[in-house]
């Protein structure tokens, strides 16, 4: 899979061979959607507004990060969010599950673990979102629930869209699936409500910084050290998750000599994976953190994100939610 995403942004010429197969995948997701809107397909509607959080390309973009700062965003104006996601690689044998800081990463998803713990927001993942936000609401007194992804998960009604666009890769080479990376053609963006690119943005879009600045003890988070603490040295830095080469750049700029580690995204460590025959300190992601707590690894850290989205961008996003009227009960349509 690596091997053909790199190919999609960099516009291999082979790719146009896909392009049959590409126009026939666009071509079902628009009658999908169409469906949906049409009344073909049920769509649930719950008791209080959702706000989806998504994206058009496979991979990361940062669209997990921005739904925590999103829960802490609406907790200071007042609300309580809940959170609901998929729960992807999650191995639970019934579904939806509630989850918490402390639950299994290999029964619920190493994403769904970590954005828990980032939020301190209720939470629930499951297949199929409405039921996973069903029993949020049976189980927490929530007013607000925020879709970590789910963007072409139409059952479940949406208030807000929110679509996040990786400011470097943005849309490679324009095609989807095969022969691109896109789950829905491009001008699906013209009908999300913010649109946020992680990095510089266009007119219309909102740009979200993400910072690194400190490490903190895998399993001691009260130890901690700045980035800086590093600088000059050289470190093994372990990621496996969507764009694995946003962390290592993290790691450069902050003048931390990489070694990296790639690893599958939501990868399934083991010990041995990540014991070196140095001394070298280890570094990773926060999401490939909650998989390796434990695992009795010395001089390893991990490296969470912050990330700033401006004062316009929360006002906007505070004033759209205002507008939505609260649902009556839920109904299928």
């Amino acid at each position: 899979m690596k091997r053909l995403e790199q190919c999609w942004y960099t516009r291999s010429a082979w790719l146009l061979l896909l392009t049959p197969v590409s126009f026939i995948y666009c071509l079902g997701m628009r009658l999908r959607r169409l469906c949906y809107q049409a009344g073909l397909l049920p769509r649930t509607r719950l008791p209080v507004p959702v706000v989806v959080v998504g994206n058009l390309t496979v991979g990361g973009t940062g669209k997990t990060p921005l739904v925590g700062w999103l829960a802490r965003c609406l907790k200071q104006a007042g609300y309580h969010p809940g959170i609901v996601a998929r729960g992807y690689r999650g191995k639970a044998c019934h579904w939806p599950q509630q989850v918490r800081p402390d639950s299994y990463p290999v029964m619920v998803g190493d994403e769904a673990v970590m954005l828990a713990g980032m939020s301190g927001c209720p939470m629930a993942v499951g297949p199929q979102r409405v039921q996973a936000a069903t029993a949020l609401l049976e189980n927490n007194d929530c007013d607000v629930i925020l879709s970590d992804d789910g963007l072409q998960h139409y059952a479940l009604r949406r208030d807000l869209e929110i679509a996040v666009i990786d400011g470097v890769r943005r849309m490679g080479n324009g095609f989807c699936l095969p022969a691109g990376p896109l789950r829905e053609p491009v001008n699906r963006l013209g009908q999300v409500d913010l649109l946020v690119v992680n990095g510089l943005g266009n007119h219309g879009e909102y740009p979200m910084r993400m910072r690194a600045t400190h490490a903190l003890g895998l399993d001691r988070d009260h130890n901690v050290r700045e980035l800086t603490g590093f600088r000059g040295q050289q470190v093994h830095a372990v990621a496996g998750i969507g764009n694995p080469e946003r962390f290592f750049d993290a790691l450069r700029q902050a003048g931390i000599q990489v070694d990296a580690h790639v690893y599958p995204d939501h990868h399934g460590y083991t010990a041995r994976e990540l014991t070196f025959d140095d001394d070298l300190p280890v570094l990773m992601t926060a999401k490939d953190a909650v998989k390796c707590r434990g695992f009795g690894l010395q001089n390893a850290w991990y490296v969470p994100v912050t990330i700033d989205m401006g004062d316009d961008f929360s006002a906007r996003f505070l004033e759209l939610l205002g507008t939505q009227p609260l649902s009556q009960g839920v109904v299928a349509t």
